[in-house]
């Protein structure tokens, strides 16, 4: 088996069976598997899967694993000679799949890949950025990306200036769309189970760069990503759990003394972003906007009063004012 495609999948039917099609109408000269990894859907998202795709493996986990311990359900039972994580709102475009893993054989110093990946309107979509790094979570708090122009120094979570369109070794690529080596994958562990959403694919390619190999990015392949059809269901939840895997990656990387810097980067990134959402709010009111303004508040609360180290190291939240609906309690 060349390649085995694992898929996470939590109530996806109404995006999942595209997702299906396009594989198997786009993929022609692989052998490959495809594999979905359920996280407890309770709708009829899996019935659909086997009555249209028999021929798609389907492990049921019974309960929202998460993003990566559900992922690493799949790599286990994934048999392929790459993995490619896949997310179920994702369409490929023809002949990807067979010309990405043709780029992989010929790049054995290669660990990972990742490919072009587009917004439903054709527009280019970020999907491989740097690692995040203290000095760069300043520079994108105050709004400092335009030196990255200038420097690498400078560097942020962008490079600027690049829209995807050239090949070239990248920090990290999106967890919408990577291939990587089986072997590789396994013998890490797969994803690191604390990243539960957010910031499991920044680590996975770190570890694949501290084993030796580099993340390669390559535009001839191309893919569609409709995005956030998860984190839409209970946005302000995501954007919580988004800050505790933040710290968590922090911590992973840059120790105590990093952790509790990465606070005060984002305490000024919260407090400028609610600045300018409040005064674009001002001279032109929206519902969205007005949306974006409390979740920014909500963030900026929890940011206030978290002990980042409490945090990771005795899983010690604080309390806010008024829990946002829909927080999700697992870790």
């Amino acid at each position: 088996m060349k390649l085995s495609i694992v898929i996470l999948c939590w109530n996806d039917r109404d995006v999942i069976v595209n997702c299906l099609q396009s594989i198997y109408d786009s993929t022609h000269s692989i052998p490959f598997e495809v594999i979905v990894s359920d996280n407890g859907s309770t709708n009829d998202t899996i019935e659909v899967i086997r009555k249209k795709f028999p021929q798609v493996h389907v492990i049921q986990n019974g309960s929202n694993l998460r993003f990566s311990k559900g992922n690493n359900v799949g790599i286990q039972a994934s048999k392929g000679e790459y993995v490619l994580i896949l997310n179920p709102d994702t369409l490929i475009h023809d002949g990807a799949l067979d010309k990405l893993v043709q780029f992989a054989d010929q790049q054995p110093k290669a660990g990972a890949f990742g490919c072009r990946v587009l917004n439903p309107d054709g527009t280019y979509q970020v999907s491989a950025r740097p690692f995040a790094t203290i000095r760069g979570a300043w520079i994108a708090a105050l709004y400092l990306r335009w030196l990255g122009y200038f420097s690498d120094l400078f560097l942020s979570d962008s490079y600027p200036g690049w829209k995807g369109d050239t090949q070239r070794t990248v920090g990290w690529v999106s967890g919408c769309f990577i291939l990587i080596r089986s072997e590789l994958v396994k013998r890490m562990g797969g994803f690191d189970e604390q990243f539960f959403y957010y910031y499991e694919d920044m680590d996975l390619c770190h570890r694949v760069w501290d084993a030796g190999f580099s993340i390669m990015f390559n535009p001839q392949m191309t893919i569609t990503h409709l995005g956030g059809q998860t984190t839409k269901r209970s946005p302000k939840a995501f954007v919580l759990d988004s800050q505790i895997t933040r710290y968590r990656y922090y911590y992973k990387y840059f120790g105590r003394r990093g952790v509790q810097a990465s606070r005060r980067a984002i305490l000024a990134s919260l407090f400028l972003r609610r600045l300018g959402y409040g005064f674009l709010q001002l001279i032109s009111p929206s519902d969205t906007r007005k949306f974006r303004l409390e979740t920014l508040r909500v963030a900026q609360e929890w940011n206030r009063l978290v002990n980042p180290v409490a945090l990771v190291e005795e899983g010690e939240e604080p309390r806010l004012s008024a829990e946002p609906i829909g927080r999700v309690a697992e870790r």
